[in-house]
């Protein structure tokens, strides 16, 4: 009788095993589920990036202000009948 039950006891044991540590197993399935967690947050912030990219192309297709606001503070676009103010500190 003693046999018999170490018999089903391993026998139960053995069919676990999968269960728990195979390739489908719920230790995997955890650790995918992590994975998943950590990709969906990176797609998040690159999907926020994107936006503000598709904004500001869509700015310069349909307007200037970009552009203009680009001039003025890359290469010191000045505009007819503008002063041009610069104001040094003296702290450097």
């Amino acid at each position: 009788m003693k046999f018999l039950t170490f018999i089903f006891i391993t026998l139960i044991l053995a069919l676990q095993y999968p269960l728990w540590f195979g390739k489908g197993g719920w230790l995997n399935v955890i650790s995918l589920q992590k994975q998943i967690d950590q990709q969906l947050k990176v797609n998040e912030a690159i999907k926020s990036e994107n936006d503000i990219l598709l904004a500001v192309v869509q700015d310069l297709k349909n307007g200037t202000d970009v552009i203009e606001g680009k001039a003025r503070f890359d290469l010191g676009l000045i505009k007819k009948n503008e002063t041009f103010f610069l104001i040094i500190d003296k702290k450097n």
